[in-house]
């Protein structure tokens, strides 16, 4: 029904935020992402997605096209619900997201607030299709996003690996890190992208 709203954005409060559009303020659900993007009496463009229910009509706000659809692929898996799915958008960026369930990383994803192992590994399965089909790629398949996974970063996995953090994890803590660099000051860049 709406696919966006533009306007100032009048309130912000945890999981929710107001924007204002034309004298009327829109009260919108919103993931800890995008409302870290925005500030008070700053103009903004919120992508929406109406929610219908028999006993409410609930408006969520997304500061970008990726994160909307990946909330409407969220929704669409069985047992996850709008609550859910923010809770999922808040832990995680789209990519980030999209990285574990390609990979099968269950457990990174019961690090969102209320979802288990069982939906963790309801999402994987349900998703992972859909996903790979957006664009998402898993290690496996030879892409390493934004660089050339060589052995100086197929090296570094391991260690990180050896270390006990998950692939998925581990692949987006290397992702975009300068190619000269040597395997130690990979490996210290990473964890403290990790940290971080």
């Amino acid at each position: 029904m709406f696919y966006s709203l533009t306007g100032t954005i009048v309130h912000m409060e945890e999981a929710m935020l107001a924007i204002e559009c034309g004298g009327v303020a829109f009260g919108c659900a919103a993931t800890a992402n995008t409302l870290r993007e925005l500030n008070i009496g700053e103009r903004a463009t919120l992508f929406t997605h109406l929610n219908v229910r028999e006993d409410a009509m609930e408006l969520f706000g997304f500061a970008s096209r990726g994160e909307l659809q990946c909330f409407r692929k969220l929704i669409a898996v069985t047992g996850v619900g709008p609550k859910a799915a923010l809770a999922l958008l808040s832990a995680f960026t789209p990519e980030q997201l999209g990285y574990f369930v390609a990979s099968g990383d269950a457990k990174s994803i019961t690090r969102a607030q209320g979802i288990g192992p069982k939906l963790a590994q309801r999402l994987v399965l349900e998703l992972k299709d859909k996903l790979q089909d957006s664009g998402f790629r898993t290690q496996e398949s030879g892409a390493f996003p934004g660089n050339a996974f060589g052995p100086v970063e197929n090296e570094a996995l391991a260690a990180l690996l050896a270390l006990g953090y998950q692939q998925a994890e581990a692949l987006l803590a290397l992702r975009g890190l300068d190619e000269g660099l040597d395997i130690q000051a990979k490996i210290k860049l990473a964890l403290k992208n990790l940290a971080g």
